[in-house]
């Protein structure tokens, strides 16, 4: 049987919460607008969450919605955007904003403002149910998607959805079943789970990941490949630990013969980046900020300095 979007929500126990804007702090930055937003979200109660947009401009933009990494820190969460991580090369909120994007990041469970029940708890607690913390954490996605397209500065048909490590994770598995994310760019998390397993490796990967009965159904390039024929830009090192080589090649086997079938074949673009471990490098960086100019809408004028980072 192939490999459907009914299969992976029903694996994922997906289903959107409702979500509503609760309150809303603004403040001026330099060249762009930050917001510190709080959404109510059904099931959870407020959830914190910050935006940056473009700053003096009217109309609705291109927006992205940024998925948070992991990395242990679970007090970060979406403050991500405007602050960093050791493995970005600079926060992604700022110079989204600059380069014309509205982009929304919204804790995910278990982060941030959210710590007062762990991962583990969150996590086992889920996997007795026969259900799974990351299909609650892409269920929240979406509704954080409902939200960014219900805004008068956001142009609903120009979507990307983007992030590194858990961050890859949720853009890429929440495309697959989302149709309103035009075009997905990821870093650092796509690899096949089966041969992660084979290799050993599986358990660099924290316990928010397993989806009861994953594997008996789908794999993650089949995931990949349910995002066919939108745009999809994945990034990896070969030297990550989270994606040794075997398990990007055999994630690839699966992907790439699902967006040829699509008649999408120049949709799917893969960097794997010698020498690299888990983190951006400037050559991965300057690919994603083009292909989002590319699928989503030019950059201003200044975009070598923008797509540079300077």
């Amino acid at each position: 049987m192939a490999t459907s979007r009914d299969q992976l929500r029903a694996l994922l126990a997906f289903r959107e919460p409702a979500i509503a804007l609760r309150s809303t702090e603004t403040g001026q930055r330099d060249g762009y607008v930050f917001e510190r937003l709080e959404l109510e979200v059904e099931g959870a109660g407020p959830v914190r969450a910050f935006l940056t947009r473009p700053s003096g401009t009217d109309g609705a933009h291109p927006a992205i919605l940024y998925g948070h990494s992991h990395g242990d820190r679970h007090e970060i969460g979406a403050s991500e955007l405007m602050d960093g991580r050791s493995y970005l090369l600079s926060p992604f909120g700022p110079l989204l904003a600059r380069a014309g994007y509205v982009t929304l990041s919204m804790d995910m469970p278990t982060f941030g403002d959210r710590q007062r029940v762990e991962e583990s708890s969150a996590a086992k607690a889920h996997i007795w149910y026969g259900t799974s913390l990351i299909g609650q954490m892409i269920s929240e996605q979406a509704a954080a998607l409902t939200y960014l397209v219900s805004r008068d500065d956001v142009d609903a048909t120009r979507i990307g959805a983007f992030g590194i490590s858990l961050g890859a994770t949720l853009a890429y598995w929440h495309a697959a079943l989302d149709a309103r994310i035009a075009a997905v760019a990821h870093l650092c998390c796509y690899a096949d789970y089966a041969t992660l397993v084979e290799l050993g490796a599986h358990d660099n990967h924290g316990i928010y990941l397993l989806v009861p009965g994953l594997l008996r159904h789908m794999s993650t390039g089949e995931i990949a490949g349910l995002i066919a024929p939108r745009p999809q830009l994945i990034c990896l090192g070969d030297q990550d630990e989270l994606t040794p080589p075997p398990s990007i090649d055999r994630a690839l086997a699966v992907t790439r013969p699902m967006y040829e079938a699509a008649g999408a074949v120049d949709a799917l673009e893969v960097f794997v980046q010698a020498g690299v471990d888990h983190r951006e490098t400037p050559e991965m960086h300057e690919l994603v900020m083009a292909f989002f100019a590319r699928q989503l809408a030019p950059l201003p004028p200044d975009r070598d300095a923008i797509v540079r980072g300077s």
